[in-house]
């Protein structure tokens, strides 16, 4: 459901109100910026699609019927840009993000903000949180896909179906195997018992 105070920013972003847009996205930018870094794995790309998804975003505001909440529409779009990039191989988009985008009441700056305080990025630990993401850089496209949908984005079973246009089995079964994967490189990782003892011994000299 949309609140009153987003309904009544969509429609002004509706109308090219580019401040409207910059108040109704506020609070779902490092969201976003998380997802694109779990699809990724590179903090400069992930910069570049996030601010690449909320420009789409302002673009195509206008076609936003409500239908699902703003919240769902917005992860849509990131993860349709994200893996685009991904089928690429891409780390841009055609048009440079160096320039801003005109519209007729305004301009959307393309300045990336700072998200190295992210909490979702750097879950407890820095050292842990790129531990597991260059864990999940090797998994599968399609396992990478569910593991972020279902982790990240915190969709259900349900809406990934729909999203990827399959059935509710396949996406139970192939995020059981996209987790038994994920598990397998983690435990097979040398990586992780060196990032452990590091840890343990910096608590030690505390």
């Amino acid at each position: 459901m949309l609140s009153i105070l987003e309904k009544d920013l969509i429609k002004k972003c509706q109308q090219g109100d580019v401040a409207a847009f910059e108040e109704l996205i506020a609070s779902y930018q490092k969201k976003v910026y998380t997802i694109a870094y779990r699809y990724m794995g590179r903090k400069e790309e992930a910069e570049d699609l996030a601010q690449e998804a909320f420009i789409k975003v302002f673009k195509s505001i206008k076609g936003f019927r409500g239908e699902s909440s703003f919240q769902t529409w917005l992860y849509h779009v990131v993860s349709n840009v994200c893996r685009d990039a991904l089928r690429k191989n891409s780390r841009r988009a055609e048009d440079s993000l160096d320039c801003a985008v005109t519209t007729e009441k305004g301009e959307i700056k393309r300045e990336v903000p700072d998200w190295s305080l992210s909490p979702e990025l750097v879950f407890e630990n820095k050292e842990l949180g790129e531990f597991l993401q260059s864990m999940i850089n090797q998994l599968s496209p399609e396992y990478k896909t569910v593991i972020i949908m279902r982790e990240i984005q915190d969709m259900s079973y349900e809406e990934i179906a729909n999203e990827l246009n399959c059935s509710l089995g396949t996406v139970k079964s192939r995020l059981n195997r996209a987790r038994k994967s994920l598990r397998d490189k983690i435990e097979g990782s040398k990586e992780l018992n060196n990032i452990n003892h590091r840890l343990s011994k910096q608590k030690e000299g505390n």
